[in-house]
């Protein structure tokens, strides 16, 4: 099997979205329960490998709830024992932060239940998911995006932002 999943540091590139990305986040979900799964109240396939038919950075987000803030620290060791690198909770806002593999192939961000950050992560989603107009215009700044920042990934992501936050918007003007 060839492999779908791996972005070497520094780099920003897009690949075609494939099937392969929902069996990993799969496999991933269920290596993650049971090493703490007392811990969670639910997981999610997050970012553009959890949309159909969208090109994304070979990498699988998975966004873990947790009742409690201060119950994360206590899921270290586990997600440790399966490979996890911890990076802590002051990597980006509100959530604790860990990374696998070099290169890179799975990231979790573990938020709190009713999370903002959270909240916008899975309303983006299922908007892309839902919205086919949204997602061709996202993944057309996608792929501008990467090839004016393929070698910075702070720099790729900050360009996204205020189309994420649009997007958002959108999302929340539908569900009134």
């Amino acid at each position: 099997m060839i492999r779908v999943l791996g972005l070497p540091k520094g780099q920003v590139f897009l690949v075609p979205w494939t099937e392969q990305w929902e069996i990993e986040f799969k496999e991933e979900e269920k290596k993650i329960r049971f090493e703490i799964n007392e811990s969670i109240w639910a997981i999610h396939h997050i970012g553009s490998t959890a949309i159909k038919g969208l090109s994304a950075k070979p990498i699988i987000d998975i966004a873990i709830e947790i009742k409690s803030f201060e119950e994360g620290i206590r899921c270290v060791p586990g997600l440790e024992k399966i490979g996890y690198s911890y990076k802590g909770t002051d990597v980006l806002p509100d959530r604790y932060y860990f990374n696998k593999g070099e290169p890179r192939t799975h990231q979790i961000h573990m938020y709190q239940t009713e999370s903002e950050y959270l909240y916008k992560q899975l309303t983006l989603r299922d908007y892309l998911r839902t919205n086919e107009n949204a997602r061709k215009k996202y993944q057309e700044l996608t792929e501008k995006l990467t090839k004016e920042h393929s070698m910075n990934k702070f720099a790729y992501a900050d360009s996204k932002t205020d189309f994420i936050n649009k997007i958002i918007l959108e999302a929340e003007r539908g569900r009134q």
